[in-house]
Order: C-alpha cells, then structure tokens, then sequence
C-alpha cells in the first residue's frame, strides 16, 4: 500500500512512523509511505500557505493552491504504479473513524491523507477529497495526530503487516465487542492465578470463555456497542445469562 500525507510538519511524522510495526512494514515492503511539505509549493513569495478568511472572521484559512499543485504531483509521481484512490481530508466535521473505518481503508492501494493547520480550510479544497474524517467530536491543533492514529490502525488490516492476519481480527471492536481478557507466564503472579480454563488445554471451553469474558468486558464498559454488534444465537445466550447474573448481584 502507498499513503501519502500532505503536512507543514513532516518530521512529525518521520519520528513517529519510522518506528515499531509501521516503520518494520515499510522496511519490508509491505508499506511505501511518504510525507510531502506542501509550503515547498507556495506561489507566495514569504511562503505563506494561509489567508484570512473573506468576509472576516477569526483565524487564517489554508489556501487552496498549495494542496492542489502538491496533489498535482503526488498524482504525476503515482500514477504509473497506483491508482488516484482515496484521498482523506481530517477535519472534526468528518465521519467518525473506527475499526470498520480502518479495514474499509485496508481494502485501498493507495491513500493520501491532507492534514490541515489553522482555523480551517478554503473550501476549494474538498472538491479533491473523497473522504473527510473525525476522530471525534474535539478539535486538535493539526491533522497529523489524527492521520498518524489512522494510518497506524489502517496498516494493521494491510496483509503481511502483522504477519498473522488474525490478530486484528480479534482486537476491540473488530467483532463489534471489546476483547476479552488475555494473560501470560507466569499462571500465578503475585497471588492473582490465571483462570484455570486458560491452561485446561479445552479449546472449546477457552473458545466459550473467551466469547463470554468478551461479551461481560463490553455489558459492563461499553454496553452501546451491544445495540448494533452482530451477535450470534450463541452470543445471545450468553448475554442473557450475564444480564439475569447482573440483576442477581444488585
């Protein structure tokens, strides 16, 4: 997969991908990311890359020309080995990212991410993205933050990034619930033993404790996912134990 990432702040993103399994997946090919200054592509002769906004306003606005040419020429540079594909604007008014967000993105060979700076962008600007995307509802000074959170969930969906594509398959949220608890040596730490199903060697019996650890972490933390996770008979089951367990202990 080849990202790209418009920012002024490039070494943001030199120190911070170039490190543990994003920075070993593009050392192994399975990722090309690349970070273009777009200030390199100001017409302005002091290099400004914003204005202030037409009609007033508080802040200053990034300018249209810069991403367009820096666009220009990450499409002249691509476009012999990738396709255009999406191009991601962050902005706290975009759609919401999540895991199935991420493995949406996965899917891509080619994403370019523009992370913008100041109070907003000139609107000219969206007419070159296919997305616009939010972490949530707060404003952060910039958009490298945001793009470095979804390039490093997105790259886990990649194959070859991980080495085993189950793992992210069963991370949070990637099932619609939160993960179940998981331990390692040694059984007994301190006083606090692992649970016994762990080391039965029953993988139907772990399998079944698992689902229904997986299904309690989330009744008690997060029972909104519940409304809209794509429960099986089994699950459902189990969750109306938990809950009749739940009602029991109050």
């Amino acid at each position: 997969m080849r990202i790209d990432i418009l920012s002024l702040f490039p070494d943001m993103f030199n120190a911070t991908l170039g490190q543990s399994i994003v920075g070993r997946a593009q050392a192994d090919g399975f990722l090309d990311i690349k970070v273009t200054d777009f200030r390199h592509f100001t017409t302005d002769k002091h290099n400004h890359v914003d204005d202030a906004p037409f009609g007033g306003g508080a802040g200053m606005l990034l300018q249209a020309q810069p991403i367009f040419d820096a666009m220009a020429a990450i499409e002249a540079e691509t476009k012999d080995q990738y396709p255009k594909g999406r191009v991601i604007l962050l902005d706290p008014a975009g759609r919401r990212f999540d895991q199935a967000y991420a493995r949406e993105l996965a899917q891509e060979e080619h994403l370019t991410f523009i992370c913008g700076h100041y109070e907003g962008y000139d609107e000219r600007i969206r007419t070159l993205v296919t997305d616009e995307a939010s972490l949530g509802d707060y404003v952060l000074t910039g958009g490298e933050l945001a793009a470095m959170v979804m390039i490093d969930a997105t790259a886990r969906f990649v194959p070859g990034v991980l080495g085993n594509m189950a793992s992210p398959m069963g991370d949070s949220f990637s099932n619609g619930l939160l993960e179940y608890p998981q331990y390692t040596r040694p059984a007994d730490f301190r006083g606090m033993k692992v649970p016994e199903v762990l080391t039965s060697g029953n993988h139907q019996k772990i399998r079944e404790w698992r689902m229904k650890e997986s299904l309690r972490r989330t009744l008690e933390r997060r029972p909104d996912l519940l409304e809209t996770a794509p429960l099986t008979p089994e699950q459902r089951i189990m969750l109306q134990d938990l809950r009749l367990e739940e009602a029991g202990d109050q």
